[in-house]
């Protein structure tokens, strides 16, 4: 059974030579890569605060109820279902931050999942993967709140650019007791790999869109990190809108905006004075607001 209040569509398009999702018929799951690292996020590499722009809601605490519960809103009026919180293990400041989140959601509809850190720069063992998916079902997965697709909790997993089919390989071994609905990111030959997660995804945000068919489209809206010079993806709003109408078109199971508020990357949707408008929400939301159809 899908989450609850997710679209069904069916994936069509799987290039030749790349394997399909295991069904044919999936939930729509539109989400917002999602950062809880906040206020230390605004201190780093020197600069304070690490950002170019100036969010509407301030420099805020990612632990201020009142900010997250308008983080929900803003992405509830973007028709996001979900959103997925970047989580560094099992004791870090962001897995203390996932009981709030979760919490803030209850009663709204919306989902939450978490996006897996570490592999994109180590390779966990199997043994401590086992730990943090046993760790993540034990705390976080049985709340109303926490995303699942075909009964299962999604859990996204980064990945470093050194990934290979062993990654799979050893999260198809970890995840063979716990049942996570796997969604690894893209690595050269994955489709071709002997071991399938349950999907996959591209976290690229210095691309306007990137599509991975049959599994997902993932859309950016610039790319300016706070203490570079070049400008990786201009920011541009027509392009944004181009962007999110071809990720609905796509019809993909996953379509991803990348990101809700990583503002050091300056990949933020988040409303900011740059971008407010008579919404709240500001223009980036306000363009999935009328690209996205409401379920």
């Amino acid at each position: 059974m899908a989450a609850a209040g997710l679209c069904m569509a069916t994936a069509t398009g799987i290039s030749a030579g790349m394997s399909a999702p295991a069904q044919a018929t999936t939930p729509v799951v539109r989400a917002g890569f999602y950062y809880p690292w906040f206020p230390g996020g605004w201190n780093q590499q020197g600069m304070n605060p690490f950002t170019l722009y100036h969010p509407s809601d301030g420099f805020y605490s990612s632990t201020d109820t009142t900010v997250v519960a308008h983080q929900i809103a803003a992405m509830q009026y973007g028709h996001l279902d979900a959103g997925i919180i970047s989580w560094w293990g099992q004791g870090s400041q962001e897995d203390s931050a996932v009981p709030m989140d979760l919490a803030a959601a209850a009663g709204t509809g919306f989902k939450w999942a978490l996006y897996y850190e570490p592999e994109g720069y180590g390779k966990p063992s199997v043994t401590q993967i086992q730990s943090d998916l046993s760790y993540i079902k034990a705390h976080y997965t049985s709340d109303p709140s926490y995303l699942t697709i075909g009964g299962k909790p999604v859990l996204f997993v980064y990945a470093s650019r050194s990934d290979k089919c062993p990654t799979a390989i050893r999260w198809q071994q970890a995840n063979v007791t716990e049942g996570f609905y796997t969604v690894l990111k893209v690595f050269a030959g994955y489709a071709t790999c002997s071991a399938q997660p349950s999907s996959w995804h591209q976290y690229a945000p210095s691309s306007a869109t990137d599509h991975q068919h049959g599994y997902a489209f993932a859309v950016s809206p610039g790319f300016h990190k706070a203490n570079q010079k070049k400008v990786r993806l201009a920011r541009d709003l027509a392009a944004w809108n181009t962007g999110v109408q071809a990720m609905v078109a796509s019809g993909e199971p996953l379509q991803l905006v990348t990101t809700f508020n990583e503002w050091g990357e300056g990949t933020a949707v988040e409303s900011a004075q740059e971008w407010s408008s008579t919404s709240g929400y500001g223009s980036y939301i306000d363009i999935l607001h009328n690209d996205i159809p409401a379920h």
